[in-house]
């Protein structure tokens, strides 16, 4: 990996957020002026509600990676498809793909989406064992180089399945200036939407310190702060929604949060007010998170402590060996008034919003505003007493696997989990959970069942989802 630290560049120190502050515009986020950007964010806020009425529901490819489906550049009319013998032709492409100078650009993005396509499908480590560090530097010049929207996005999602099916603490270390770069000075706005989600994948799977998460944190926190200006890519919805989402899958590899959490509470609670649904629950669903995380168990230390009215939660079913939670720090000053924006948002009725929109954003919500209430409450929390065992149904997001078992996804933390090894791994994903240790270490078995295939069902059979108060879905 030696020529992998060699290649790599040195990216320089973002502007303070007080600097930019000066500089930002208000802070809400209205949706893009480009349609394909304003459809991307729209579908990516309908799947998150796992509606009934909506055919696709969380398997939506929309939300991969990019703005521009990463499904359709890997399955274009120009790619192979896979075969039984895709270990010659990973093979054949990877060597390709090392021998620059005989390719075309079109060559080489046929060559970038079979090899991220056989990724994804199989887990491959012991096929690229020892060229991790040729094929970095290869990626890095396609994403350099920025010659086509459609090769600088596969080079970048070829990059992250390289990433999490062979980890190394050097790929980080190559990669980060690059892609910052990428996301500070494309022209292309699904470009720098992607190279986010890369960011993010090469911070939470390449070895970066937990300084370097923090500083990637901050990072994406100017900006969603500046609304993309700090990107130059002033109220584009995307890289927004796409900068949320990391911040939120990489704040789960954070133990205390004390010390960022009040200022990104402002920046997510500002971006409430954004007309785009995308940009609305991924900052809801960092505030739920937020909440969650503020809190801690209640251990035999905290006896003799002086705690404040509704600083200590019990679990309302009283289950044996269930501890009582204590809040550790505020997350916000003014919850009230947040509380009041939920409220609102979960009871949404406009018209400017379809009516898949409408109920994504309610049933999210209806979530957030209840985990901020009630920070033990996790996603499709359900108040109501069953029958059956006379307690409270609790979280109803669920996981069944051939119908031998369910998973509850009852805290935030698992469900950001989820939804990061969802926009990287796609239908790959049963396939490297099982067999890919860095998949399955990220959210490990719990009552012997796979907690993660919830989102991952796209043609697997006999695999329930149920992702909200009364819908299931099997394929």
């Amino acid at each position: 990996m030696h020529d992998l630290r060699r290649q790599a560049l040195e990216s320089g120190k973002t502007v303070s957020r007080k600097a930019r502050s000066k500089q930002a515009s208000p802070a809400s986020s209205r949706p893009s002026s480009r349609p394909p950007s304003r459809a991307a964010s729209r579908s990516r806020a309908v799947s998150r509600a796992g509606s009934e009425e909506d055919e696709t529901g969380n398997l939506s490819d929309e939300t991969s990676f990019s703005t521009n489906s990463i499904d359709e550049l890997l399955n274009g009319d120009n790619t192979d498809p896979i075969t039984d013998a895709w270990r010659a032709d990973l093979a054949d492409r990877i060597q390709e793909l090392l021998d620059r100078k005989r390719s075309s650009g079109q060559g080489r993005e046929r060559c970038l989406a079979t090899y991220a396509r056989i990724l994804t499908a199989q887990y491959a480590e012991e096929d690229i064992r020892g060229k991790e560090a040729e094929l970095v530097v290869a990626f890095l010049k396609s994403i350099k180089a920025e010659i086509s929207e459609k090769e600088t996005i596969l080079a970048m999602k070829a990059l992250a399945m390289t990433v999490v099916t062979s980890p190394s603490d050097l790929i980080y270390e190559a990669v980060c200036g690059p892609l910052k770069r990428v996301i500070t000075d494309s022209a292309s706005v699904p470009s720098k939407t992607a190279a986010v989600h890369c960011l993010g994948t090469c911070t939470f799977f390449g070895g970066a310190s937990d300084d370097e998460i923090l500083d990637n944190m901050a990072y994406l926190l100017e900006i969603v702060a500046s609304d993309g200006s700090f990107i130059d890519a002033q109220d584009e919805a995307d890289p927004v929604v796409a900068a949320l989402e990391e911040w939120g899958s990489l704040s789960t590899l954070i133990d205390d949060l004390a010390d960022e959490s009040e200022e990104a509470a402002e920046y997510f609670v500002d971006q409430l007010a954004s007309s785009d649904p995308g940009v609305q629950i991924a900052a809801g669903e960092n505030i739920a998170l937020l909440y969650e995380k503020s809190y801690r168990p209640l251990t035999d230390d905290d006896g003799g402590a002086d705690f404040g009215e509704g600083d200590i939660i019990s679990d309302p079913d009283e289950i044996p060996g269930v501890p009582k939670l204590i809040k550790n720090y505020n997350v916000y000053r003014r919850t009230d008034v947040l509380k009041d924006t939920l409220s609102d948002l979960a009871s949404l009725n406009t018209r400017r919003l379809s009516k898949k929109e409408q109920k994504a954003i309610r049933t999210n919500f209806a979530d957030i505003l209840d985990s901020v209430e009630y920070p033990t409450h996790g996603p499709r929390y359900q108040n109501a007493i069953s029958q059956d065992t006379g307690k409270r149904y609790g979280s109803r997001m669920t996981v069944r696997i051939h119908k031998e078992g369910v998973m509850k996804i009852d805290k935030w933390w698992k469900l950001h989990r989820l939804q990061v090894l969802r926009r990287v791994l796609q239908s790959g994903f049963v396939k490297h959970y099982e067999a890919n240790p860095i998949v399955f270490e990220s959210l490990p078995y719990v009552s012997s069942i796979c907690l993660l295939s919830i989102l991952f069902a796209n043609g697997i059979p006999s695999i329930m989802i149920t992702n909200d108060r009364k819908t299931s879905k099997e394929y």
